[in-house]
């Protein structure tokens, strides 16, 4: 936006840069009462490649590894946030309580100063919304859940396996904090039940002994849950590695932005809100090289927001944005899957 010769004000609701990289050991709430925003735990590695997560033409350090610990990717952040003075445009400790649009496609943003205990009205021509989307645990609604009388956390909540120690631990889902998850505790734990329903089995050798896979949970009981296939096993501790909802609490409803699951609509290009233009959401396509992918939403937003290029009618964007889900849905993919990119990030 600095590019662009715009003031920039963004709101930062902890006490420095980084986001969702800056590790806490904390959970649940902050001393502000606030979600603990961070999912980091010990001893994360990137399942990217660095060659794939740094800005444009702004490369990691050179390292002898691509994959690398969660303090580097947060000194990276801490640097190019140096390079470009970039603190100066931040308020740190300012948390977002409300952006309402106001007369002439111009926003009202309302914001807590959380180090003075006040609120703050900001007013601004264009608004983009980068609130990242690993921070809002999904849990799926089993049948018993609450009847569970044992410990039950998501990965979220997750920071060291030694505290699993002597458990029998059941870890719910397939993806990379799953896989991580189910390796650290393995050491730990007196066993490991990992349910999932990946088409591709993974071979256990590559984890220890006492790991095994069941198929996906059916009911939980007061101490176990029954699988897919008629088995019952009992557990101390379940965690849930099935990953995070897309939310936008501080947008009012006359934004025009809704949430079906994880499909945020109507959206032209998966990022600028087509019903509010001066609008973007950043960030949400996945299976992505995911700085670069942040840059050109960025850039794309405010080449129309800034007058550069000319915006194409709500009528053309509602249309290209209709015949590209209609494509997706095609496709097969479901709600919670409809920004993924992966192998068509091309298109």
């Amino acid at each position: 936006s600095i590019d662009y010769n715009c003031e920039v004000i963004a709101f930062e609701q902890t006490n420095r840069v980084g986001g969702t990289w800056v590790k806490s050991d904390e959970v649940g709430k902050d001393k502000n009462g606030l979600e603990i925003h961070s999912s980091m735990y010990d001893n994360l590695v990137t399942n990217l490649p660095i060659e794939l997560m740094c800005y444009p033409n702004e490369p990691f350090p050179s390292i002898e590894t691509s994959f690398v610990s969660s303090e580097v990717v947060l000194k990276y952040y801490e640097s190019f946030a140096d390079k470009y003075n970039l603190r100066d445009y931040i308020k740190f400790e300012h948390v977002v309580v409300r952006v309402h649009p106001i007369e002439n496609d111009s926003w009202e943003v309302i914001v807590k100063n959380l180090a003075l205990d006040r609120y703050e009205t900001h007013y601004a021509d264009a608004v983009l919304v980068c609130n990242g989307h690993f921070s809002s645990p999904f849990i799926p609604s089993y049948e018993g859940r609450k009847t569970f009388k044992r410990r039950q956390i998501h990965s979220h909540e997750y920071r060291n396996p030694e505290y699993f120690k002597g458990e029998d631990i059941l870890v719910i889902g397939g993806n990379f904090s799953a896989v991580d998850v189910v390796q650290q505790t393995s050491f730990h734990a007196k066993s490991v039940t990992w349910s999932h329903h990946l088409k591709d089995e993974p071979d256990l050798k590559a984890f220890g002994e006492n790991v095994s896979q069941e198929p996906d949970v059916m009911k939980l009981t007061e101490n176990g849950a029954e699988f897919a296939d008629g088995s019952f096993k009992q557990f101390s501790s379940i965690i849930y590695c099935t990953g995070y909802n897309y939310s936008f609490p501080f947008l009012s409803v006359n934004c025009g932005i809704s949430i079906d699951e994880d499909y945020v609509k109507p959206l032209w290009k998966h990022c600028l809100n087509i019903k509010k233009p001066s609008m973007g959401i950043i960030g949400l396509p996945n299976l992505i090289c995911p700085n670069q992918m942040f840059s050109l939403q960025v850039r794309f937003c405010l080449e129309f927001m800034t007058g550069k290029k000319k915006l194409p009618s709500k009528e053309e964007m509602m249309k290209d944005y209709e015949n590209d889900m209609a494509e997706r849905w095609r496709r097969g993919l479901s709600k919670k899957k409809a920004h993924v990119m992966g192998p068509d990030i091309q298109d």
